[in-house]
């Protein structure tokens, strides 16, 4: 049994070498997995479920045929791609799951998330990952003219590049603390997760129990690939062509 898991690739018609990647994953590695996890952020930005533009459409395609062949693939929603819902699943087979979902692999509770909600020391980004999840605003988002929005998320997007670069990194990492609630709030001892782009295994202790935490990596210079297979869990680097 092989599972994979990716987060944090970020495609846009902008990088056409992390997209080349990822087709050639999903065609020579994804295709011989039981399943694939997408942990968010597998788009740069995804303004709504209607935008098929030809590059969103070519990446839905590779959903599809994966699925159609067979590999289960599951969604969580970035905090590029919260918009993301039922028409995409729909149009590829894609499964969406909850911002925190427990799976099972081999028997053990294992916590899968984005990973955004655990850095709770980045107060303005929780402020405003509250406001944009409020079903209400979504509905409304959604129904504003496909150029208006592009052009919103450009503003967005330009703002938050602004705000990145007076950051401190410990503030864009994960609070421990947190890490520590929920694993405990879920019942496991393993969390994976993306978001922070630090791509690592930590080890700790809490409440006299051994915790696990595995970090994605992100596809900005290479891919990044966790593999989970006999019991064994591999982060593994897919080089650029």
């Amino acid at each position: 049994m092989t599972i994979l898991f990716i987060s944090d690739l970020h495609l846009s018609p902008l990088r056409p070498d992390i997209t080349d990647c990822f087709i050639d994953f999903m065609q020579n590695e994804a295709i011989h997995a039981e399943k694939l996890y997408v942990l968010g952020d597998l788009f740069e930005f995804w303004i709504g479920d209607d935008d098929n533009s030809p590059f969103n459409v070519s990446i839905k395609n590779e959903f599809k045929a994966l699925t159609e062949k067979g590999v289960e693939c599951y969604f969580i929603q970035g905090n590029r791609d919260f918009l993301l819902n039922k028409r995409f699943c729909k149009e590829t087979g894609v499964e969406l799951l909850d911002d925190h979902t427990v799976i099972e692999l081999d028997g053990e509770k294992v916590l899968i998330m984005h990973g955004d909600t655990l850095c709770i020391d980045d107060i303005k980004y929780q402020e405003f990952r509250a406001k944009v999840h409020k079903p209400w605003l979504q509905w409304v988002f959604n129904r504003i003219p496909l150029f208006i929005r592009q052009r919103i998320v450009k503003n967005v997007q330009d703002k938050i590049k602004e705000k990145k670069q007076t950051k401190t990194l410990c503030i864009m990492d994960v609070t421990q603390s947190e890490v520590e609630r929920v694993m405990q709030e879920e019942g496991v001892q393993r969390l994976i997760h993306g978001h922070t782009h630090r791509p690592d295994t930590h080890t700790f202790m809490s409440n006299n129990k051994e915790m696990t935490r595995i970090v994605l990596g992100d596809w900005y210079s290479q891919g990044s690939i966790l593999e989970y297979s006999d019991k064994i869990y591999s982060l593994h680097k897919k080089e650029f062509k």
